[in-house]
Order: structure tokens, then sequence, then C-alpha cells
């Protein structure tokens, strides 16, 4: 088994991942955090050196060997959606695919609190942290959903919450379905 958290910088991705495996009896990779190891610098570091484009490669690298792994719980970087050869290989492995989704004030809010982002993570637009979330979710949204056959609203959830909801999909097959009427990502909230 092998399950994908998807959703943008601060939705949850990673303290769900590390709570996630265990439940499940599964290893946890944090993807951003095993491209910095193997890099030996920060995301922000491989920006600077290497543009964004030199990152989207080790990014995907990491994704191709990760998914080729079993028994895994993956926080995949909140930008792996934008390769298509990624979202292939994840519809191809038939893991479930779980979008955690929150607004862009609770993201604002949480990126904030995370004394690591700025050291990191380097800005992807020209704006405030408010005005680039909006706007990079904007353009991500619609590959999120289509990626996602699990959507969950984390904005008013304890990190339990979140896990025992993809648990109980897990548990009764629900993560690995999409909504027949629109193809999206089945939603819990």
């Amino acid at each position: 088994m092998r399950v994908i958290l998807i959703g943008y910088r601060g939705s949850g991705k990673s303290v769900v991942g590390r709570a996630l495996a265990p439940r499940l009896g599964l290893d946890f990779v944090d993807a951003d955090v095993e491209i910095e190891s193997r890099a030996g610098q920060t995301i922000a570091g491989i920006f600077a050196e290497e543009g964004e484009a030199g990152f989207r490669v080790r990014e995907r690298t990491v994704m191709v060997q990760l998914c080729g792994r079993d028994n895994l719980v993956i926080a995949a970087g909140g930008g792996a959606v934008l390769d298509a050869d990624t979202r292939a290989d994840w519809a191809r492995s038939d893991s479930p695919v779980v979008w955690l989704t929150a607004s862009a004030e609770e993201l604002q809010s949480r990126i904030a609190t995370d004394a690591t982002t700025d050291a990191r993570r380097p800005a992807l637009t020209d704006g405030s942290v408010l005005e680039e979330i909006s706007a990079v979710l904007a353009e991500r949204e619609a590959v999120y959903r289509n990626c996602a056959t699990l959507m969950i609203e984390t904005g008013q959830l304890t990190i339990n919450d979140v896990v025992e909801r993809i648990v109980s999909a897990l548990a009764d097959g629900r993560s690995h379905e999409k909504d027949p009427a629109t193809g999206d990502g089945r939603k819990e909230n």
C-alpha cells in the first residue's frame, strides 16, 4: 500500500503523514525533506542555484523513486502535481491520492507560525504571502482536484480528525473513487 498526500504548503501534509503512517503500519517520507537531504541544501537554496526548473527535475526524480516503493505514506511537495509524468505515475499506481485543502487565510496563518518556512521555502510570486497563496491555489486547484481520489478540508479539523477521515475512507474503499458526476476526488468534510 502507498498513500500520497497532496496540497498547498501549510495544508498539513507532513504532520498528517507523520500521524497517518503508524496508524496504517507504513513508513513516512516527506518528499521535500528527501530532496533537501539529497541536495545538501534547502529548497530555497536549490531554487537560487538551479531555478524552479532544476528543482522540478530533482522533485520528479524523488517522486519516481518514492512511488516505486510500497508500504509508504508520501507527503508530496505542493508543486509535485505540476509534473504530468508524476500525475500519470500516481494514476498507474492505483494509490489513493489525498488532497488536503484549507482556505488561503488558514494556509497563511499556518505558514506564519512555521519558523522554518522563510529559510527553507522560496517565494513563488512577487506578492504578499496571502496574494501568493491565492494566486498559486487558483493556478493549481484544477490539477489538485484532478489528481485527488479523496479531498479533505482541514481548516477546522485537528490532525487526528484528518487522520481518522483518511483511515475511514481507506477502510471502506472511498479513497480510490472519483465522483462519477464531476470526476473529482470524493470530498470528506
